[in-house]
């Protein structure tokens, strides 16, 4: 596995849980906002953790820690993904992936073998900007694969959309809305230009906690629950 960080310990990543965060280094979206560019950008990776010293770690933590969350990056390119969770499941952990949805083979796979407990997708634009928003050529059919897998399994989720505002205006935050109905959590996040993978971005604006308001307001007819993180 091209684990690229180890996070002991979060409050935040696992709903309601005590988790370890590992990161996964390698992403086939090239997302100019993202906010962990040394897990995207090659040039940037750091050295491998080891794989058995992380399992060691968490072993050490049964008891103490709830749950693991992967994100990267993005986890589902890993080809050893499934063996690798299957271990952190023998030690009993609950596990959260974090996906972009792009690989729904992988998706499905992880679910049919029951390997996760909570799965977070990130959705990026309405169907028809993804490239532009992505970074990279996208085929829409297999976003829209991994909601549908998503959603109808039942497992708690959660779907999630970084808002840049020179890239999504609020008619767009709709159309995405509209893609995953009955979702019980849509969250909306709000960009924070810190850290970006395209240094341009560090100029971008973000939308205002009103401006955000007032869309939560909007999507709140028709989703069931509208979170803004």
């Amino acid at each position: 596995m091209n684990i690229g960080g180890l996070q002991k310990v979060s409050l935040i990543d696992y709903p309601g849980m005590i988790c370890a965060v590992i990161f996964l280094q390698g992403c086939n979206f090239k997302c100019p906002y993202c906010h962990n560019p040394e897990l995207v950008n090659s040039r940037l990776f750091q050295p491998c953790l080891d794989e058995d010293a992380v399992l060691n770690f968490l072993n050490t933590r049964r008891g103490k820690l709830d749950a693991v969350t992967i994100t990267g990056g993005e986890p589902t390119i890993q080809k050893t993904l499934l063996p690798f969770i299957k271990k952190i499941r023998k030690m009993e952990f609950a596990v959260k992936l974090d996906t972009n949805g792009s690989q729904p083979q992988v998706v499905r796979a992880l679910l049919t073998n029951k390997l996760l407990d909570f799965i977070a997708m990130d959705i990026k634009s309405p169907l028809d900007k993804y490239k532009a928003v992505a970074g990279v050529p996208i085929d829409p059919e297999k976003i829209m694969e991994s909601i549908s897998i998503i959603l109808q399994t039942g497992l708690p989720c959660e779907f999630r959309t970084t808002i840049v505002k020179s890239q999504l205006t609020p008619n767009d935050i709709l159309k995405i809305a509209a893609l995953i109905p009955g979702a019980h959590h849509y969250v909306l996040q709000k960009f924070i230009p810190v850290k970006t993978l395209n240094k341009k971005f560090l100029q971008e604006e973000s939308y205002s906690e009103d401006e955000l308001e007032k869309i939560k307001k909007r999507l709140e007819k028709d989703n069931a629950s509208v979170i803004v993180r």
